[in-house]
């Protein structure tokens, strides 16, 4: 476990914002608003921000004012991948453990607003000692070389991390692909697990003749998942089949590396038409920082090549709890999940918030965490 800072020279930086004046645009879509993605006049707005007014040294010092670290981990297999991770222990006994893990296209910039409201809550009850990790080939964390790194190595390699840190017991929360890893932890090393708690679970529609009848929200949210998975997944077919590919333009063009993740923060947000509305241009940015600076555009994306076509939605038998929001990109019917999470223990749908629920929503993530929490101390 050794300590780690961020210090990013400064030439990556002018680079960056050289190869940001020297963008080469398209021309504008054949329609208006967002209908064929970002539209032109908003990146070329978000760019030369970007370029002229972000400041990068602030979320570096934001991160570095953090404990950070990296270890290696192989997760059960021959090779072994440096894990970049945020550890910040409560200042109270009587913490919990809790492991947060992160999707695509996001990164541990998710949770920086939601840090001291864990672990310093205003009831000492609800303290937390927090573990914050970046998914191998994400942010800074190092790349896989060899293929085999998908969800259920990294459930492994999550339970090595744990354990080095000393928590033999834990809590763990997730969504996107975090939600996928949190699952399989809970299936791998359920022992280990004082429960789990997902804003976006996945688990197999039951056969016909064992279906329950549907609410009418959630047929709704259900048609809803079916409209994002004919129309919204373009992303990752591509990733899923030929990240290489994909990476040779993502890795050179930051204006491209921007907009493949902007669209993402527009579409699966509670926005409102805009993703500014709930998420700053300026940590809208950092993540995108987490992605350009280290070049992880490829090796991101291998996790969907990985795992994605072939997800494995094993029975998970620990507690677990559920909050669902209303602009979640897949919403499954409770009767679907509790057939997969066997001892599901709490469930609730909040009126607001969307994919990046940390960072959408933080007060109301931060208080379902210590709602579902408090019941398994």
């Amino acid at each position: 476990m050794r300590e780690f800072r961020l210090e990013v020279p400064e030439s990556e930086l002018d680079d960056l914002r050289d190869r940001l004046a020297r963008t080469r645009w398209p021309e504008a879509a054949t329609v208006g608003g967002w209908t064929q993605g970002v539209p032109l006049d908003y990146a070329r707005e978000l760019c030369d921000y970007w370029a002229r007014q972000y400041d990068w040294r602030r979320c570096e010092a934001q991160l570095n004012a953090l404990p950070q670290f990296r270890t290696g981990l192989d997760g059960g297999g021959d090779d072994t991948v440096d894990v970049h991770l945020i550890h910040v222990r409560s200042r109270h006994p009587s913490a919990m453990p809790l492991l947060l893990t992160h999707g695509w296209p996001g990164s541990i910039v998710e949770f920086l607003g939601v840090i001291e409201a864990l672990t310093d809550p205003p009831d000492p009850q609800d303290a937390f000692h927090v573990v914050i990790p970046s998914l191998p080939g994400f942010g800074f964390s190092g790349k896989p070389g060899v293929a085999g790194w998908g969800v259920e190595r990294i459930a492994t390699a999550w339970a090595q991390l744990m354990d080095r840190l000393g928590y033999d017991r834990y809590a763990a929360q997730g969504g996107d692909w975090g939600s996928m890893i949190t699952s399989a932890l809970g299936t791998g090393a359920p022992e280990n697990l004082i429960g789990i708690h997902l804003t976006m679970p996945m688990a197999a529609a039951p056969a016909e003749r064992d279906a329950a009848p549907l609410t009418k929200p959630e047929q709704k949210g259900l048609a809803a998942s079916k409209a994002f998975q004919k129309d919204g997944t373009g992303y990752s077919s591509e990733q899923s089949t030929r990240p290489q590919t994909l990476g040779y333009g993502l890795a050179d063009s930051p204006s491209g590396q921007c907009m493949w993740i902007t669209e993402k923060f527009w579409d699966w947000t509670d926005c409102a038409g805009h993703p500014e509305n709930v998420i700053t241009r300026d940590r809208l940015l950092d993540n995108v920082m987490f992605y350009w600076l280290p070049g992880t555009a490829t090796s991101s994306a291998r996790l969907y090549w990985e795992s994605y076509k072939r997800p494995r939605l094993d029975e998970v038998p620990v507690p677990t709890g559920v909050t669902l929001f209303p602009h979640e990109i897949l919403r499954l019917p409770r009767s679907w999940v509790e057939r997969r999470f066997t001892d599901l223990r709490y469930w609730n749908e909040p009126e607001v918030g969307g994919h990046f629920a940390a960072m959408e929503q933080p007060e109301i993530f931060v208080d379902e965490l210590r709602t579902f929490f408090r019941k398994l101390r």
